[in-house]
């Protein structure tokens, strides 16, 4: 998947940084650094973090787990 989505593994608080370094090929490590170092510096950095929480949708569970979709 291309788009910018929160996953459903691998998320800590909830899913954006791990989302963003999918979509741009990094690791969640790299942007989880650079997104606590920028609370550091003056700025709505924790305004576009709950913002990104509420707009991205979540992965589609449906096309990556097919055997999750049964038990529902």
């Amino acid at each position: 998947m291309n788009g910018l989505s929160r996953p459903r593994q691998g998320r800590w608080i909830a899913g954006v940084c791990a989302g963003l370094a999918r979509r741009f090929g990094l690791t969640p490590t790299v942007v989880r650094l650079i997104a606590v170092l920028s609370c550091l510096l003056p700025g709505p950095q924790f305004v576009v973090y709950i913002v990104l929480w509420i707009m991205l949708p979540n992965d589609d569970v449906d096309a990556r787990e097919p055997w999750t979709a049964s038990t529902r």
